[in-house]
């Protein structure tokens, strides 16, 4: 119970309030009263946390409009839309549930990939396990009692990359009975962090922020030990001008040069 309490409260520092609705960005108001500018409203994976800080504020720099931001897993937040959640545009950490919401007639395209994702395995600043041995040897050194975070599997594609790449080393049988899993691939980083979880498989992204970097050691884990993580972007229904313009500036060449900077790859 003590290290959940540290989890919440590093989550709040680091995070910002994942998964806790609107996160980043505040309306913009004019200082005599007029009304606001126009505010586009965003689901984005949690892996995108700090990319989308970068990109969000790049973005009010050069136009003067606002985006708020709500993080979660893809599942997640794709059944909140599908639920009426009040957003224009879904970026998600997979290409499937982008896919299942333009089956459903919720959507203005077929959607865009933007980016793929890389995994990591991240232990604390301090860890005695061997990380540069490998998943393999990091599993197997795992004492009785150490936890292995991962994101659900059911929830973030993020989780089921951690999966494959277990199995892919013949581990992950023996890695389940020290499962700890995140809602999201941020609280599973987190888990790492406050050391609730020896060691974790998350986000390239997230580990290679300073923020956690500071505090942490990681391995890029290979890419062909898992299903790529291509990541795809949408625009729902009732989409407006204005979060067509912060879509397009998303695949545009200065976004992904903040994206490769995160550990993405890009797509033209």
């Amino acid at each position: 119970m003590q290290n959940m309490h540290r989890v919440m409260r590093w989550a709040k520092w680091v995070f910002g309030g994942v998964a806790c609705g609107w996160v980043l960005g505040v309306t913009a108001q004019s200082g005599n009263g007029a009304a606001a500018k126009p505010v586009i409203k965003v689901a984005a994976a949690s892996n995108l946390k700090f990319v989308m800080t970068e990109l969000l504020a790049l973005y009010r720099q050069q136009s003067g409009l606002e985006v708020q931001l709500s993080l979660g897993a893809s599942g997640p937040l794709a059944q909140q839309i599908r639920q009426g959640l009040p957003v224009s545009l879904f970026v998600s950490a997979d290409e499937l549930r982008v896919d299942e919401l333009v089956k459903a007639g919720l959507t203005q395209d077929a959607g865009q990939r933007y980016a793929t994702g890389r995994l990591a395995l991240l232990v604390p600043q301090n860890s005695p396990l061997p990380l540069d041995a490998g998943l393999k040897a990091l599993v197997q050194a795992l004492r009785q009692h150490d936890k292995l975070a991962i994101a659900n599997p059911a929830l973030a594609p993020y989780g089921l990359a951690a999966q494959e790449a277990l199995s892919h080393e013949g581990v992950w049988a023996q890695a389940q009975p020290r499962l700890v899993m995140g809602e999201n691939i941020a609280q599973t980083t987190q888990f790492v962090m406050t050391g609730a979880a020896a060691a974790g498989l998350t986000a390239l992204s997230l580990v290679t922020a300073p923020e956690v970097a500071q505090r942490t050691r990681f391995q890029p884990i290979p890419a062909d030990w898992h299903a790529p993580l291509h990541q795809k972007l949408v625009m729902l229904k009732g989409a407006d001008a204005p979060t067509r313009q912060f879509r397009d500036f998303l695949l545009s060449p200065p976004a992904k040069a903040v994206f490769q900077r995160h550990g993405y790859d890009t797509h033209p």
